[in-house]
């Protein structure tokens, strides 16, 4: 079993129930040392005091908040444990919500939670309650320094606790909205008939992370001396079409209808039809209207 990175007590009403909570995800990215690129010796970050002209060892680091230019508050171990915070050691449940309210975009890390020995029966009431109801928990916890937003949630048979970000952490009104453009009914119902094809339950495990693949396989290659594997191009046809001519391709290929290799580009059109005409005109047959005969003298 991990280690635990907090330990406390939910607080559901005037129950309390005692939990353990750990960390849920890791990182897998391939890490780096920085060398020095003439001997490979590996850097060495020093924390250097230019008044006293030397390197400063851990025990001798203090945190102080600048309230001035260069004036200083000092805070040390106690202080942080003195925080009159009510969710320092409780997880405050404060609202239920409807789990489609809480966008995404608040959701910062995950985590998982072990109840302590004594509180296994009022652990299992809230997580089967919270379960039947099909709510979030929206609570407050101190942790790592700081208060944090949380929700709690079931899933896959397991109680969740998810920091939250708070909402002057969110940017979104600096997002550009979605642009307005004309679209066609066609080539919207076009892009439905992708998204249905693409469509299909959510399976992690089958998505895997082709870049650290990749890097790892550099890696070895190096380590053992053998030559790299280069890159294999992109057969992609790489011609601008049609918006409509791309959908309908693309349609086309993933239900099997058609191989890609039949994506054509469009022909010049005139230059007074507009983006939308031109992605909705029909295919041109030998039958043209009168006096509009290509080649008419």
């Amino acid at each position: 079993m991990p280690r635990a990175i907090w330990s406390g007590a939910i607080g559901f009403g005037m129950v309390n129930i005692p939990i353990k909570v750990y960390s849920a995800t890791s990182s897998k990215s391939i890490s780096f040392h920085q060398l020095h690129d003439k001997c490979q010796t590996r850097i060495k970050e020093m924390r250097w005091c230019p008044t006293c002209d030397r390197n400063v060892e851990w025990q001798e680091i203090s945190k102080g908040y600048e309230y001035s230019k260069g004036q200083y508050v000092i805070l040390d171990e106690n202080d942080f444990d003195q925080l009159p915070l009510p969710s320092k050691n409780l997880v405050d449940v404060q609202a239920f919500v409807d789990a489609e309210q809480v966008d995404p975009i608040y959701f910062e890390k995950t985590y998982f939670i072990e109840p302590d020995t004594s509180a296994k029966r009022p652990f299992s009431l809230f997580a089967e309650a919270l379960k039947g109801k099909e709510k979030l928990a929206i609570a407050r916890i101190a942790m790592r320094s700081r208060e944090r937003l949380c929700a709690l949630r079931i899933s896959d048979g397991r109680l969740l606790l998810s920091t939250l970000l708070w909402q002057d952490e969110i940017k979104l009104e600096e997002a550009p909205e979605i642009p307005e453009s004309k679209i066609s009914k066609q080539e919207l119902s076009m892009a439905y008939s992708l998204i249905d094809l693409l469509s299909k339950d959510f399976a992690p495990e089958q998505f895997e992370d082709h870049y650290r693949e990749a890097l790892q396989k550099v890696i070895n290659a190096k380590i053992e001396g053998e030559p790299i594997e280069e890159s294999k191009p992109d057969k992609k046809d790489k011609r601008v079409v049609n918006l409509f001519d791309a959908l309908k391709a693309s349609v086309e290929r993933i239900d099997g209808r058609k191989p890609n290799k039949e994506v054509r580009a469009p022909k010049a059109k005139p230059a007074k039809r507009t983006t939308a005409a031109r992605a909705v005109a029909k295919p041109r047959t030998g039958t043209l209207k009168k006096g509009k005969r290509r080649g008419a003298a």
